[in-house]
């Protein structure tokens, strides 16, 4: 499985996604979830993908050499397929993506059938095209997607229970990126550390919402060390915090 998390701020975008593709005793894989469709000073677009491997290693390939028509519609032979370096909107992008995702989910669906395994897969697309500002999309595997609003200013995918809680008590579309990036590490920490099928490494990507700026991405390793001081110094704190609350005064006394 994986954690992807985009947020959606007016600073600008962040999109983080880790790498664990499966875990056990001892079988643990990885495999890049954080996707560059597009990166150019015209066009910034990303994707996050959780789901079924082949299912989104299709998808992505159909968005960068052209996605078939999913109503069925025959294909003209000099005909040539729409590619992510099309769309004039982010809006279309989704779209588009939409359309990808629905085909390739139907195509390796109906190859898994007989397996009982499933094709489902769903992507975070976020990005910017021209001068607009930043945007950010959650496409499910039906191809229909929704955007992201500033109530709800992020939008996760797969293994998404034990990271939410920070990002619904502390995240706002007010919070700043630094800070905004700070809390996403803390809500993948809390998924780390209790889901096998979360791990490191991270990808991740900041695209500030000024006109011109340019994306900045990073891969956060095992030994890296801004990311495990966190980690250390966010236990010690919860600990802290945990003592420092009084206990229940219903609680009889039992020495």
């Amino acid at each position: 499985m994986t954690y992807c998390l985009g947020m959606l701020l007016d600073s600008g975008l962040i999109m983080i996604a880790d790498t664990r593709t499966n875990a056990g005793v001892d079988d643990i894989s990885s495999y890049r979830k954080l996707h560059v469709l597009a990166d150019t000073p015209e066009r910034s677009i990303f994707a996050a993908s959780a789901g079924n491997l082949s299912t989104t290693q299709m998808a992505i390939s159909l968005l960068r050499e052209g996605v078939p028509p999913t109503d069925g519609e025959a294909i003209g032979p000099d005909e040539l397929l729409p590619t992510i370096a099309e769309p004039t909107t982010m809006f279309r992008a989704a779209q588009l993506v939409g359309d990808a995702v629905k085909f390739a989910n139907d195509t390796v669906g109906r190859a898994l059938a007989p397996l009982k395994i499933s094709a489902s897969s769903s992507i975070i697309l976020g990005g910017r095209i021209g001068n607009q500002p930043p945007s950010l999309y959650l496409i499910y595997s039906a191809g229909n997607f929704i955007e992201c609003k500033p109530d709800v200013p992020f939008f996760q995918i797969g293994e998404t229970k034990y990271g939410r809680p920070i990002l619904d008590r502390v995240v706002s579309g007010h919070t700043p990126l630094a800070e905004a990036v700070k809390i996403a590490f803390l809500s993948f920490d809390a998924s780390i550390r209790s889901n096998l099928a979360v791990g490191l490494p991270l990808d991740m990507v900041v695209l500030p919402s000024h006109v011109g700026s340019r994306p900045f991405q990073r891969r956060i390793e095992v030994n890296d060390p801004y990311y495990n001081d966190l980690s250390m110094r966010w236990g010690d704190l919860l600990n802290d915090a945990a003592q420092a609350i009084p206990d229940p005064p219903f609680m009889p006394d039992l020495i």
